[in-house]
């Protein structure tokens, strides 16, 4: 099975999914409860997956929502794909590092540049 992502958009996980043969069922995962049921839709060569993801799971923090085929009570499924959210003082924290060691990374190279361009 291979299921290429189309991505979120108001509220709606969609992607594209190739198979021998449709899955029983795919669902939406957070840290292992299903939270959602995708639906399937026919496809040349393949199933648009739609799957609403539900609003409690979106709050401050880091989640990772997996998107598994055929998870029952029989095995584990197969893992489709993963989608990971961020939102709130997590995100301004890690953007801030990250121009942080921009800013020291372009004053290095504005120093040995100044230092070249004087034949130094």
């Amino acid at each position: 099975m291979q299921f290429d992502s189309h991505g979120l958009k108001g509220g709606l996980w969609k992607g594209r999914l190739t198979a021998d043969a449709a899955p029983g069922s795919v669902g939406l995962f957070h840290l292992g409860v299903q939270i959602a049921t995708a639906y399937l839709t026919d496809q040349d060569d393949g199933w648009l997956v739609t799957v609403a993801v539900p609003g409690e799971v979106l709050s401050d923090g880091r989640h990772s929502l997996l998107l598994i085929a055929d998870a029952d009570q029989t095995g584990p499924g197969t893992r489709l794909a993963r989608l990971d959210l961020i939102a709130g003082d997590v995100l301004d924290g890690d953007l801030a590092a990250e121009i942080e060691q921009l800013r020291a990374e372009l004053e290095l190279l504005k120093r040995e540049f100044r230092r070249f361009a004087s034949g130094g």
